[in-house]
């Protein structure tokens, strides 16, 4: 037996509790993982919330990012071994000690990567490489991100910096000073966003790592076309002005492995706790509080 976090109904933190996970072998293709620690990220509080509406079978268990080692290995898996140290972006069902996940949606965690960065690379850093991959972002652009100071949004920073591009970055003033720190230049967004970016010069593309009418506005007045704008949070606002989902690369979290051991993506870390305290990272993540990623130790 093992441990794992749980919800049996819809709701906010009050629905997670700690719960006996049974112990099961990894089958074709699969790999059962040892967890170290979790990231939490946006979607797990919000898929517990169903915001994605009512698509999992209850009880379910949040987590979309994990580090661990390799426990076990299922039959057709040649990749990897028992002892492993891996990286695993889960779609679902990572907050638990063990983890059985589809090897394919596995990375080797490079000796230059920590588990604390390790764990905070699926799905946010994941999504901020496929929002730069996506828009194709070369020197050649100034990229203005939305919400970049947020895990999603700071690893867009870094990667776009990475390839050259002058990035603009949205996010509160307290925050300003680490923007500059990764290299972007920070602008505040409560009021005149357009006319602050533009005081900057022109953009050629904008990554939005936050959703919502005010960053869509921004991107509709500031670019001549929707094809240069891509959202993280597709919204009736974005669709409505024809933004994209961001599209995913099936190699998407060996990329962005690679930019971390190489130190070009860093993870802001906030804060770490014990897995059985999920629903306090929860409300941390729900209300913003915490600067960077936060963390949960198994």
């Amino acid at each position: 037996m093992s441990k794992r976090i749980e919800f049996a109904e819809y709701g906010g933190p009050e629905v997670l509790r700690w719960a006996e996970d049974l112990l099961a072998e990894p089958g074709h293709g699969q790999i059962r993982v040892r967890n170290e620690l979790i990231g939490v990220n946006p979607i797990d509080w919000k898929m517990t919330a169903g915001h994605f509406g009512d698509t999992l079978t209850l009880p379910g268990v949040p987590g979309w990012a994990s580090t661990g080692t390799v426990d076990a290995v299922g039959e057709g898996v040649n990749d990897f071994s028992v002892g492993d140290a891996v990286i695993a972006g889960a779609r679902g069902g990572s907050y638990r000690e063990l983890l059985i996940i589809d090897a394919r949606l596995v990375a080797h965690r490079p000796p230059t990567v920590s588990t604390e960065q390790a764990a905070g690379l699926p799905s946010s850093g994941v999504a901020g490489y496929s929002l730069i991959h996506h828009l194709g972002i070369t020197d050649a652009d100034t990229l203005l991100v939305h919400g970049a100071a947020g895990s999603v949004g700071s690893a867009a920073v870094q990667i776009a910096i990475a390839r050259g591009a002058r990035v603009i970055g949205t996010a509160s003033p307290a925050n300003h000073d680490y923007l500059r720190s990764i290299g972007a230049i920070p602008i505040y967004y409560k009021n005149g966003l357009v006319e602050a970016v533009k005081a900057t010069g022109i953009i050629t593309a904008s990554a939005d790592a936050v959703g919502g009418q005010r960053s869509v506005q921004a991107a509709a007045e500031l670019l001549p076309s929707p094809s240069r704008a891509v959202t993280a949070w597709g919204d009736e606002f974005s669709y409505a002005a024809g933004i994209p989902w961001v599209e995913h690369p099936a190699d998407e979290l060996e990329r962005t492995v690679e930019l971390a051991a190489t130190g070009e993506l860093i993870v802001r870390i906030a804060q770490t706790l014990p897995l059985v305290e999920a629903a306090t990272a929860f409300t941390l993540s729900m209300t913003a509080h915490a600067p960077g990623k936060i963390l949960l130790r198994v």
